[in-house]
């Protein structure tokens, strides 16, 4: 459940700073990227679960899975 918490605000607030970056004078360039940054951590972070999209049994964290 935690995981999903992340993965939601991580995604959700990149698309916020997505639009944001639509409404800044200055640094848009610089909101747009940090937006771009924050949904690639967020899509990264799911696809590191075990038992996610790449079906490892081994994610970053060096915990192994049932097999």
């Amino acid at each position: 459940m935690v995981d999903f918490i992340v993965f939601m605000v991580l995604f959700l607030g990149g698309f916020y700073l997505f639009g944001l970056a639509w409404n800044v004078p200055e640094g848009q360039g610089f909101v747009f990227s940090a937006g771009i940054i924050l949904v690639s951590l967020a899509l990264a972070y799911g696809m590191r679960q075990r038992g996610s999209a790449t079906r490892r049994s081994d994610n970053w964290n060096k915990q192994r899975g049932d097999k």
